[in-house]
């Protein structure tokens, strides 16, 4: 098993009428040139569905000199109407969210959530403080 030290929460950069399911996802990053192809471990959709892309042991493709030992998950949005960077996340996916950094933390205690804009400043993604929403999830 990978060491996992770090959970990077990430949004799919989507307007509210557009789709962003792991499908989707994958055809878009091997479109981009990923043999592996969805670069995110988890994809949690704005019902609160959960689905899983790359397997938590396989590294990952979604934080620039931090997939080795991150686990990546993007929530479906993180754009307004009009196209502008926005939490818009739904209470479905608060909850599920939630949930999954949960029983992620149960099994890697010690890594830090953060949000992908930590990492990567000319990001707003994903659209909130993810370190702080989930400060009481972090790795001690």
């Amino acid at each position: 098993m990978r060491v996992i030290t770090l959970i990077i929460i990430h949004c799919s950069a989507v307007r509210p009428w557009q789709q962003s399911s792991v499908g989707d996802i994958d055809r878009s990053h091997r479109a981009r040139g990923w043999k592996n192809g969805c670069g995110y471990h988890y994809v949690v959709r704005r019902d609160g569905t959960i689905e899983t892309g790359r397997p938590v042991e396989m590294i990952g493709a979604h934080c620039q000199n931090r997939n080795r030992h991150s686990i990546g998950i993007c929530y479906e949005g993180g754009l307004d109407i009009e196209g502008r960077p926005a939490d818009t996340r739904t209470d479905a996916q608060k909850h599920a969210l939630r949930s999954l950094l949960e029983e992620l933390h149960a099994q890697f205690p010690k890594a830090l959530i953060m949000g992908h804009n930590v990492f990567n400043p000319m990001k707003a993604c994903p659209c909130f403080d993810a370190a702080n929403e989930y400060r009481d999830l972090q790795g001690k």
